[in-house]
């Protein structure tokens, strides 16, 4: 039954699910200025206040909120672009290494084209949509300055804007290794790792560790050795003892018989 199931429409529906996920905080992320608490004659502003607030300022920000908003949008819909074009002539294989496609693609000209021209307006629109992004944080931290109400406001601020700057720097990622490595990378689907070798530097310390014992053992056995010799007597410097006493002797038994 699941061999039926065509595997490029289930990897567009698991696109679409993360899209609508990703598309919801960057709403909130983006409009700041309507999301956030702020402070209204000591309450919380109610996002109608915060919509019609008439105040200079925070209409010129809620602009860029709007217009850092848009260009979000654009990069979603070119993304989602992307990754139709990708699924739809490419494919996944996890018995090959990721940079297989580009000894492959270069036999399809067209496709490689295709390719390399989407990487690159993906990248240059990323790159937009983060200088935009950049911007909107800077204005709203002024704006927050003046309409602070309470830690609510810090906190929000931080969780809206913390989720955009994830996902610019996940596209940023992608974008970036896609032109450079010539490769499709997907901004929506990822896969698990699995640890598979042992880290070098616990096995550099462990040897490390090793040859340190080791020291210690042969430096032990030599200093075991040393005690041995020098508490075996040797024959030599026992051989004069002897022949000091035979010589002793001799002179005892002269020295009794000359005594009366």
């Amino acid at each position: 039954m699941f061999k039926c199931i065509d595997v490029d429409l289930v990897q567009r529906i698991k696109v679409s699910g993360l899209f609508c996920l990703q598309f919801y905080k960057v709403v909130t992320g983006t409009l700041l200025t309507l999301f956030i608490p702020q402070n209204c004659d000591g309450n919380i502003c109610s996002l109608t206040e915060n919509y019609q607030n008439e105040e200079p300022y925070h209409k010129w920000t809620l602009y860029w909120n709007i217009l850092s908003m848009m260009c979000f949008l654009t990069t979603y819909a070119f993304e989602l672009k992307r990754e139709n074009w990708a699924i739809k002539y490419l494919d996944i294989d996890n018995n090959l290494p990721d940079n297989h496609l580009k000894s492959v693609i270069v036999k399809e000209k067209e496709l490689d084209k295709q390719m390399d021209r989407l990487n690159l307006i993906y990248y240059r629109i990323i790159l937009i949509t983060a200088f935009s992004y950049f911007v909107n944080i800077l204005l709203t931290i002024r704006l927050l300055k003046k309409n602070y109400h309470s830690v609510s406001t810090l906190s929000c601020f931080a969780s809206f804007s913390l989720l955009v700057m994830m996902k610019l720097y996940n596209s940023i990622s992608v974008g970036y290794y896609s032109v450079k490595y010539d490769k499709m990378m997907s901004a929506y689907m990822s896969e698990f790792v699995s640890f598979n070798v042992l880290d070098e530097d616990y096995v550099k310390s462990k040897e490390l560790l090793l040859d340190n014992i080791e020291k210690k053992d042969v430096s032990i056995d030599k200093s075991e050795e040393n005690d041995d010799k020098s508490k075996e007597v040797d024959i030599e410097d026992i051989l004069p003892t002897l022949e000091e006493e035979e010589e002793e002797e001799p002179d005892q038994e002269k020295i009794s018989e000359k005594s009366p």
